[in-house]
């Protein structure tokens, strides 16, 4: 099993799908950085080199911002709206979903469980 960015990437799969394992990056960008390094993207994971593990490596840290910066810098995107109070960043203090969708009917991920309808209410006995 090969650790690329600190991810542990499955060696059974093909290169460009195992790259997909590692956050912020997915398969146009997996096959667009197997270029950059010439690695067959249809290659077994388990079938490369650690030469050819450390170009993936070299091309990934060129790239850009990947797994632990990538989360970093959107968690603290997600702050700033919050803090200067944008409707996108009510929305996220709130739970509701950010990108217009209706929260009439579904939503049903974002929100949560359905609440009961009257939680408190006692049938009268005779």
């Amino acid at each position: 099993m090969a650790r690329i960015a600190g991810v542990d990437l499955p060696g059974n799969k093909q290169v460009r799908i195992a790259l997909t394992y590692i956050f912020g990056i997915g398969i146009s960008r997996a096959v667009s950085i197997l270029e950059k390094a010439g690695i067959d993207p249809n290659a077994k994971m388990a079938t490369l080199d650690e030469d050819q593990l450390n170009k993936i490596r070299t091309v990934i840290e060129q790239e850009g911002n990947i797994e632990g910066d990538l989360r970093k810098e959107v968690s603290m995107n997600i702050k700033r709206l919050i803090e200067i109070q944008s409707y996108r960043g009510l929305r996220h203090r709130r739970s509701l979903p950010v990108r217009g969708q209706r929260t009439h009917t579904n939503a049903r991920t974002r929100k949560g469980p359905r609440k009961g309808t009257i939680a408190g209410k006692k049938k009268v006995t005779k």
